[in-house]
């Protein structure tokens, strides 16, 4: 089975990252991710971002500098390559149009959240301040 590239933000205010659930009806129901979805081939990863950040949050997004690409593949045989962005600025009022729930939540907090299985390592060092230098500015 051929991979999906999915693009994912990290969109920053302060100590703070938003958050957002999946539906009770979607794959992977009521799991907490970041926001972003999957690259139309031939798109660029930054470019796509930019249109999920805008159809999903209604915002305009300064995308930043990639913090990881990581793959991973689901027991259902399923394979992402995940390409995290830091987001650190944005135009517009966040609007939510396919979430559960969105939420900003504190860095040191990231672990206590049932997230994706794919963004598990990913969040375990954001939390730990992996990537503090690069957010710090945020």
């Amino acid at each position: 089975m051929t991979g999906i590239r999915v693009s994912v933000g990290v969109l920053t205010k302060g100590s703070q990252v938003l958050l957002c659930q999946r539906r009770a009806e979607d794959l992977h129901a009521n799991k907490w991710e970041f926001p972003g979805g999957k690259a139309y081939d031939g798109e660029d990863d930054a470019a796509c971002l930019q249109r999920e950040l805008h159809e999903e949050l209604g915002i305009d997004a300064t995308i930043g500098a990639t913090l990881q690409v990581a793959t991973h593949t689901y027991p259902n045989g399923r394979s992402v390559e995940l390409h995290f962005f830091h987001v650190p600025d944005f135009h517009g009022v966040l609007v939510n149009t396919q979430f559960q729930a969105v939420a900003w939540a504190e860095l040191s907090d990231l672990t206590s959240y049932d997230f994706l299985e794919g963004d598990v390592d990913f969040v375990s060092a954001l939390a730990s301040g992996k990537w503090s230098q690069i957010l710090q500015g945020a």
